[in-house]
């Protein structure tokens, strides 16, 4: 506020008093002077709307950049936020005298005895508009200086009249229409209708020009409490606050320049309101039109029309938040942004809250993205030996709600943007603010539930099942039970056991995922389970599975089925496991429904199972889009079985059949398989002789197009997955064959530690300082690295027969030196990219040999990115 601004109390002294910049103006009895609860921002471009009566502000605004928040509410920053905020004025400041005394800059002329005569008025220099000069007995201090108001109350105690200075005459002005209504462009003399429609008339100026306004305070009558006069101001107007700006560690952005634009409108005895002061000068840059719509009093117009809209109709909520949208509570408001942020795949924190000083109640709060802001240094330093890992981005994502004078909350801001890739839906459970939602919505069916007795614990409340159906899923599927009874024995106390164990794991982690199907008498018959890290892992490497159901072919084992996969380091992964007592086609396609519902409707890209018409309808049935082939470990597996007498009496045929199986190309396969014939003479073995027939859908020379991650070739070096079938028979009680199971798959979890900590401390040597070994070295994991190195010192033999340019292409015919057979690599010079009839890309995910040697004719030197697939990466799962 312009501290020529004043008012002048003419009964406090007898002479008047005067302000030291200037004299004051005069004001009636029944009028005070006040600022009203600014409107807050949580920055720049955030408009709070603060209508809370009891947020008051006793400070110039031209002193204070701003509400300090401690002064009438309670800053909480949670979640370890480091971004400290304070609220912008970028609204109305009120100011209320009480007793007459001077309130800041400002001092309050009152004649509590006596009414004041009319003044006289004169026209003033300058820009500043009209000079007023009141009477009052025998004493009428006058009011000359720049920056005064002339202030009138048409009420019966107050009689003032100002006249329009010469430049313009009363009520004159250009008049624009359009769709939103009449607004009359601001001019010296101009009468507004109501002060509403000054602001908006304004605040368009505003917009036209490139600046924000602000309401920079208001004189109310006190006796009818109608608006006597307002002045607006520029938005850079005034000083920040030094004080403030000490003790805080991230100081915010200095956005005031002492900007003295301004537009000053006083009330006439015709209820309109007149420009008496109209300053367009500015010491800044005004913004550009592309980005006038962000300025915070055009964003506050349009949550202001929001508002009116949302309560003109009332929309049916499609879940997305929008401006203005009301909330009977906070709580509410919360509940619906974090389902929202379910669906788009990321984490909300509570950033903090705006209280009243008088109840306590929430005045505005702001809800953002996990990734928000920037962690602080740590002060130990390097002193840390395993520092976490480093999660915020300083997302701008957020929701600000704000609460009303009809005591709802409303959005006042929303920004859906993110500068990071979202969580998928399959591992959207794991995030915190989703774990949370669905332990407090369990705690809250349990307190508010029908039964009169109160469950003594959580677990009782699992086990019962009151209230859980509605925020979770059933695990016993009714719906689709079996239409026959199932074909497998189990002891009677089993299936009681393994449900009521699988209970007790979802009490400690409400991310562990099971399901049991019952057959048509209702006994439970078939389980699924997925613990937390399964349901990542899934996330991170679920582009290829195995489905590995060998077990069903012994009936005196346990029914047990996994879904395999490998890390980036190659290593073995279980997404899933079930027993499956029954193995009717209803069952599998229960097993691959309830399996992708557990994943959040993620399906691999890639599934390979063991060679059985039933699974083969079922994964056709429940994953059309997924490419199915017949597991090439899986049919070694089964020709072992077959053949056991061979692999007992012979020491060399296991590795033999191996090797035939394993033949990556088609012309070798073939002759190797005749060999192995040949030499154990089983040409005469049915069952080698039917899947020789179906070698397309398992022998890899026929199935390299389809990614399949090379999991065969791991899944043959795992040991573990072989002894672990040997706890299958069911001497043992099955609560023990599971922690087995979980015993071994912990194994196998910190095999994967143990690598990643190896990565992080040894670099794979280098056969020699060569540019494209040394990028991928930084890149992949050391076992991925290891063979691309094989490729590349082979690539090195490699030579190049013939090239034929082609339209779009370069055609070359390469071969190994010293070897008939060639192969075709087309090279495209538009992106680099290269393709081999090897199709090792295709099947591994790696660049072969030969197309490393056309990169290298060509003068490429690293791998093109587009050749570098996430999964073998060493940041896989970032």
């Amino acid at each position: 506020m312009d501290p020529g601004v004043g008012v002048g109390v003419s009964s406090a002294f007898e002479d008047g008093i005067r302000e030291k910049d200037g004299p004051n103006p005069r004001v009636d009895a029944d009028a005070e002077q006040t600022s009203e609860a600014p409107n807050f921002s949580c920055d720049a471009e955030v408009a709070f709307v603060q209508v809370d009566a009891s947020l008051s502000q006793e400070a110039s605004s031209a002193d204070k950049d701003g509400m300090d928040i401690d002064s009438e509410s309670t800053y909480s920053c949670l979640n370890g936020s480091s971004d400290e905020n304070s609220v912008d004025s970028d609204g109305e400041n009120g100011y209320t005298s009480q007793d007459g005394s001077s309130i800041d800059h400002h001092s309050l002329n009152k004649d509590t005895e006596n009414g004041c005569q009319s003044p006289k008025t004169f026209s003033g220099s300058g820009n500043n508009g009209p000079n007023i000069v009141g009477k009052q007995n025998d004493q009428s201090p006058g009011l000359s200086s720049d920056n005064q108001l002339g202030m009138d109350a048409d009420d019966k105690h107050v009689s003032q009249t100002t006249e329009a200075p010469s430049s313009a005459s009363s009520g004159s002005g250009q008049v624009i229409k359009d769709e939103a209504g009449e607004y009359v462009v601001p001019k010296l003399g101009v009468e507004f209708e109501s002060e509403d429609h000054a602001y908006k008339c304004y605040n368009r100026y505003a917009l036209m020009e490139g600046f924000s306004i602000r309401k920079d305070f208001v004189n109310r009558s006190k006796v009818t409490g109608l608006v006597v006069s307002r002045r607006y101001t520029c938005h850079r107007q005034g000083y920040g606050s030094i004080k403030r700006d000490v003790n805080v560690n991230k100081p915010r952005k200095e956005t005031r320049t002492g900007c003295l634009a301004h537009m000053t409108i006083t009330r006439q005895t015709n209820g309109k309101y007149r420009v008496i002061h109209f300053e367009t000068r500015h010491n800044h840059e005004f913004v550009t039109p592309f980005t006038a719509h962000l300025l915070p009093s055009q964003k506050r117009i349009s949550f202001v029309e929001a508002v009116e809209a949302e309560s003109a109709v009332t929309p049916v909520p499609d879940g997305v938040p929008k401006l203005g949208m009301g909330f009977e509570s906070e709580d509410h408001a919360y509940e619906f942004y974090n389902a929202y942020a379910g669906r788009v795949g990321f984490s909300v924190r509570k950033d903090y809250v705006n209280r009243s000083k008088i109840d306590g109640a929430v005045a505005s709060r702001r809800y953002t993205c996990f990734r928000e802001g920037y962690r602080q240094k740590d002060k130990r330093g390097l002193k840390v030996k395993r520092p976490r890992k480093e999660t915020r981005v300083g997302c701008m994502a957020q929701l600000v709600i704000s609460r009303q004078a009809d005591g709802r909350y409303r959005v006042t801001h929303f920004e859906e943007r993110h500068n990071h890739e979202l969580v998928p839906a399959c591992k959207v459970r794991m995030l915190r603010s989703q774990k949370r939602s669905v332990t407090d919505q369990i705690v809250e069916s349990t307190a508010s539930g029908g039964s009169n007795m109160q469950p003594k614990s959580l677990a009782e409340l699992l086990l019962t099942g009151v209230g859980i159906q509605d925020f979770i899923y059933d695990p016993i599927d009714r719906e689709t039970r079996l239409t026959s009874k199932r074909v497998w024995n189990i002891k009677p106390d089993e299936p009681e056991s393994i449900h009521q164990y699988f209970q007790s794991k979802k009490l400690k982690d409400p991310s562990f995922f099971y399901a049991v199907q019952c057959d048509v008498d209702d006994e439970m018959t078939n389980f699924f389970w997925a613990d937390e890290k399964m349901l990542v892992d899934f996330g991170d490497f679920g582009d290829v599975v195995c489905f590995d159901s060998t077990s069903r072919i012994n009936k005196e084992w346990r029914p047990l089925v996994l879904f395999l996969g490998i890390n980036n380091h190659r290593q073995i992964l279980v997404f899933g496991a079930a027993f499956l007592y029954d193995d009717s086609a209803q069952s599998f396609k229960w097993l691959f429904q309830t399996f992708k519902r557990a994943m959040s409707g993620k399906t691999p890209k890639t599934i390979v199972s063991d060679k059985d018409a039933v699974i083969s309808e079922a994964i056709i049935s429940e994953l059309p889009e997924t490419h199915h082939r017949l597991c090439t470990w899986q049919i070694y597996q089964n020709a072992l079985k077959h053949l056991s007498q061979l692999v007992v009496n012979s020491d060399s045929f296991s590795s033999d059949l191996c090797g035939c199986i394993y033949n990556p190309d088609e012309e070798d396969f073939v002759n190797s398989w005749k060999v192995l014939l040949d030499t154990y003479g089983l040409w005469g073995n049915e069952w080698l002789h039917g899947i020789f027939e179906e070698r397309e859908k398992w022998a890899l020379p026929y199935r390299k197009h389809i990614f399949s991650a090379e999991i065969d070739t791991a899944l043959l070096s795992e040991d573990s997955i072989t002894s672990l079938k040997k706890y299958l028979k069911p001497e043992s009680h099955v609560l023990q064959f599971i922690k087995h199971i979980g015993k071994v798959v912990n194994d196998w979890r910190y095999k994967e530690l143990e690598a990643n900590y190896d990565m992080g401390q040894h670099m794979p040597r280098l056969m020699g300082d060569v540019i494209m070994l040394k990028q991928v070295r930084e890149v992949y994991t050391p076992v991925i690295f290891k063979t691309f190195h094989q490729e590349y010192e082979n690539c090195l033999n490699i030579v190049i027969n013939q090239c034929i340019d082609t339209v779009s292409s370069v055609e070359y015919k390469v071969s190994t030196y010293g070897q008939v057979r060639q192969y075709t690599v087309l090279y495209s010079s538009e992106d680099d990219s290269v393709a081999c009839s090897c199709m090792k890309f295709q099947f591994v995910g790696i660049l072969c040999s030969h197309a490393l040697k056309v990169l290298d004719y060509r003068n490429i030197k690293i791998v093109p990115s587009q050749y570098i697939l996430k999964r073998w990466t060493r940041d896989a799962r970032a």
